[in-house]
């Protein structure tokens, strides 16, 4: 979880929409870790990339607010959200609820069985 103030023991479960289960279930187990890459690498290759394309301003980070703010769009409540984001509290969701439901975009999402098939290296450390 980001907490800048304690990084360790931090950990939270979340529970995981069965499209982002699927996505999990599909990646290679070549090590314990679903995505087994430090956070240095994901950081540096993610400013990389915004640099490569020209895009100017955009963290990671800022996935996950469009992710939380897609699931209020699905008409999703708070403690529902609040399980698949790990916020805990209301204020910490707060500033997402202001989005109007437009349905499901992920029903009959053409991309979902793209990113389920595809064939993926796991360029990183592996046991």
């Amino acid at each position: 979880m980001k907490n800048p103030g304690q990084k360790i023991g931090n950990d939270v479960w979340c529970h995981l929409p069965d499209e982002a289960w699927a996505i999990v279930q599909s990646m290679p187990r070549q090590c314990p870790e679903i995505f087994p890459y430090n956070t240095d690498s994901i950081g540096t290759a993610w400013s990389k990339a915004c640099k490569m394309v020209g895009v100017v301003d955009l963290h990671f980070h800022n996935l996950r607010h469009e992710g939380v703010s897609r699931l209020f769009e699905m008409d999703w409540d708070i403690p529902r959200v609040s399980s698949v984001s790990g916020h805990r509290d209301w204020n910490s969701l707060r500033r997402y609820t202001h989005l109007r439901g437009r349905d499901d975009r992920y029903e009959c999402w053409k991309w979902l069985e793209k990113i389920i098939q595809a064939p993926v290296t796991l360029g990183a450390r592996v046991d």
